[in-house]
């Protein structure tokens, strides 16, 4: 249709067209494109749960004020009413009949989508004749605007075609600048009723019916695809406001996020007791996320188009607004709860339980939304994580020895576990180090791994003030009833500790020396308290055996056994690898005190027949010994030897092969010296000097020890 036939004011303007004109003038600038250069928020989100809210796209109101004067007489091209003077009726009669061409034009989108094969408008015009009626009348602006304020979307269509017979009368010439800015105007404002139908169903898509939904996204395509067009084209010489792009995917998108914002800005419902108001919040943010993502993937993502990208677009969205929340409280000096828990969501639950859901793994693999905090900010939390978790430990522990040690001087009795003194302060202990362990490791492996040292150096700390706290009690408290069974019981403590350490750090050279020496010297001094009174009372039953010049050791040694027998069943509290310990202590102190007595230089026996008759003796109380610590659990096989050695040193008679005894029993026991040997060898008095010499001086050689060598001899004194 001629555009040159817009130009003559037609019988239905003569309401103050200036006036009408200057008004679309000025709605067009003041409203109309504001609405459409993406300066308004707009809806698009998903909102779950619902709520009447709405968002503040252009209101409803402004489309009326738009459409208020709005008539069919506006929008339709004004029909040749006063013709001049000097034109003939055919052509009077040729204009009428092109004024239908615009009314023409709506007919072909009523019936669908105008393809490239379609006729021109000239061609439309002259297929109009023979299609009159109301399937080929024009929609009036009134028709429209009622069509689209009942969310009818098929009037998308008409407007996307009156809004190109705009553009096309504007390039043929002949309309003024008023005219079709006033014609504008009016498609504007039904392009503002448009945009609110349908950014306002996807504002709440899971509420709009699937064939609806589908309407408002194909209407929202078609503007991209206009929008893309238009910035293809490119700017050119125009009467009319530039309107596109109209960015309502981006609109949509705006939306989005502001529905993010809304459902991860909700106050979370009443929380379990004991949940700080972080957590509370860091628990609804997640879990929202992660329900809401999912219903995108399940339900909305089927019916988005592809390059809408509908779950990347939310997903982005609900991480920035929840990312934006946690930058903000990490502003804030956080208390110790909360700076783990912000850590565990930042570190672990986040990328591994939302993110890397079974249900949105696959889908958000490509996003790459990244971390909620910055590097800078992980590391100054876990900084303080840790800080924190050693001032906890250090003083959970202190409180848990100061506890237990009121206990004791309180002379409360140990609790009884399976016939053995029990103590709870090992098990306090582990948990407070394995809780902390814990919870580093629950936010990742590193740090869990930094934690495990830090946790090192506390443990160290705290066995050595334990140790210090139980000799304080060793010595103060003597006279308590309790006092040996809560000596047994923190002696079995020790093997709480060591299982624990040897589990936690499993390889002997994590095992630092320094951790386990307090627990070694804490069961040393512990057994000893035990034995005290036990050995006080073995020592005059020893001193028979040089009083009576060994008269009859056999006699002395079994009443000894049988003190030592009568007293064993005390330690039956203790676990059973202590009370072994305890058995190798009291065969050591047999062996020890039996060499002392034969070291004494009291006994000299000149003849071959006395000496061999003694070192009967000897091994004959050596097989004694032996046999009664073994049968009580004695592991102490490297103490067999001894006795039987300086029996057959005593035996013996030949000097060389006297040096070769000693030299073997040098080897066994390295702390076997020269002194410990001139005692012995007092006892033979047939030695000349010089014999004597010469056995002793086989010690200077360095004959090799054939095992780690312990304290035997070295326990010895000798004059």
């Amino acid at each position: 249709m001629p555009c040159g036939d817009l130009q003559e004011p037609g019988p239905l303007q003569g309401r103050t067209e200036v006036t009408v004109c200057a008004r679309a003038g000025v709605m067009l600038k003041t409203m109309t494109l504001q609405g459409f250069t993406g300066q308004q928020p707009a809806p698009g989100a998903l909102d779950l749960p619902r709520s009447p809210q709405k968002l503040p796209f252009t209101s409803e109101a402004e489309s009326e004020a738009s459409m208020s004067e709005a008539s069919s007489e506006d929008l339709v091209p004004p029909l040749e009413a006063d013709e001049a003077p000097d034109r003939d009726e055919g052509e009077a009669a040729k204009k009428k009949k092109k004024s239908k061409g615009l009314a023409n034009m709506f007919s072909v989108f009523t019936k669908g989508r105008k393809k490239k094969s379609q006729p021109s408008s000239a061609e439309t015009e002259g297929d109009s004749e023979s299609q009159p009626g109301p399937a080929g009348r024009l929609p009036t602006v009134e028709e429209l605007k009622a069509d689209l304020e009942h969310g009818r979307l098929e009037a998308a269509g008409p407007l996307l075609a009156l809004e190109r017979e705009l553009q096309a009368a504007m390039a043929a010439g002949g309309v003024s600048e008023e005219e079709l800015l006033r014609r504008q105007s009016k498609v504007e404002a039904l392009y503002v009723l448009l945009r609110d139908q349908v950014l306002g169903l996807l504002r709440r898509p899971l509420e709009a019916a699937p064939e609806r939904l589908r309407q408002a996204l194909a209407v929202l395509a078609e503007q991209e695809r206009e929008d893309r067009a238009a910035a293809a084209a490119g700017p050119g010489p125009s009467a009319l406001a530039a309107t596109r792009p109209r960015r309502w995917l981006q609109l949509w998108r705006r939306g989005v996020a502001q529905a993010a914002e809304e459902r991860l800005g909700q106050r979370p419902a009443a929380a379990a007791e004991g949940r700080t108001e972080a957590e509370r919040a860091f628990l609804h943010m997640g879990r929202t996320m992660k329900e809401d993502l999912e219903a995108v993937v399940e339900r909305l993502k089927p019916l988005f188009p592809a390059e809408f990208a509908v779950v990347a677009a939310y997903a982005e969205s609900y991480h920035e607004h929840f990312a934006a929340q946690l930058a903000d409280l990490a502003q804030f000096e956080l208390s110790e709860r909360d700076t783990y828990v912000l850590l565990v969501w930042v570190q672990n639950l986040y990328p591994n339980d939302v993110i890397n859901s079974p249900k949105l793994a696959g889908e958000l693999q490509g996003v790459g939304l990244g971390s909620l905090l910055s590097p800078e900010q992980i590391r100054l939390l876990e900084a303080t994580f840790l800080s924190n978790q050693v001032a906890s430990v250090k003083e959970l522990t202190a409180r848990a020895l100061e506890l237990e040690s009121q206990r004791w001087t309180q002379d409360v009795a140990p609790q009884r576990l399976d016939g053995r003194c029990h103590s709870e302060l090992a098990i306090d202990i582990i948990q407070i180090i394995s809780q902390g362990q814990a919870k580093a490791e629950s936010i990742t492996l590193d740090l869990g791994a930094q934690m495990k040292h830090l946790l090192l150096v506390e443990l160290a700390a705290f066995l050595n003030s334990y140790q210090r706290a139980f000799d304080e009690f060793l010595e103060r408290s003597k006279q308590l009833r309790n006092y040996r069974a809560n000596v047994i019981a923190n002696i079995n403590n020790c093997l709480s500790f060591r299982m624990f350490v040897d589990q936690k750090w499993q390889t002997p050279q994590d095992i630092p020396s320094h951790l386990l020496s307090p627990l070694d010297e804490l069961k040393s001094h512990g057994v000893d308290t035990l034995l005290q009174s036990l050995f006080g009372a073995l020592k005059p039953l020893f001193k028979r055996f040089t009083q009576t010049r060994w008269a009859a050791p056999a006699q002395t040694l079994e009443e000894i056994i049988s003190v030592v027998g009568e007293r064993l069943p005390e330690f039956s509290e203790l676990q059973d690898c202590f009370r072994e310990e305890l058995m190798e202590v009291v065969h050591l102190h047999l062996v020890k005190e039996y060499i002392v007595r034969l070291s004494k230089r009291r006994l000299v026996l000149k003849t071959a027949e006395q000496q061999q008759q003694l070192a009967g003796h000897i091994l004959a109380n050596a097989e004694l010994i032996q046999r009664f610590c073994t049968q009580n659990g004695s592991p102490a096989t490297w103490l067999h030897r001894a006795l039987p050695m300086l029996a057959e040193i005593i035996r013996l008679q030949d000097p060389s092969a006297i040096k070769i005894e000693v030299a073997t029993c040098a080897a066994w026991y390295p702390d076997f010296s020269k002194g410990h040997l001139s005692a012995i060898l007092a006892i033979k008095g047939n030695l000349t000097n010089s014999e004597s010499r010469g056995i002793r001086s086989i010690l200077d050689i360095h004959t090799g020890a054939r095992e780690p060598s312990k304290s035997l001899f070295s326990l010895v004194k000798v004059g």
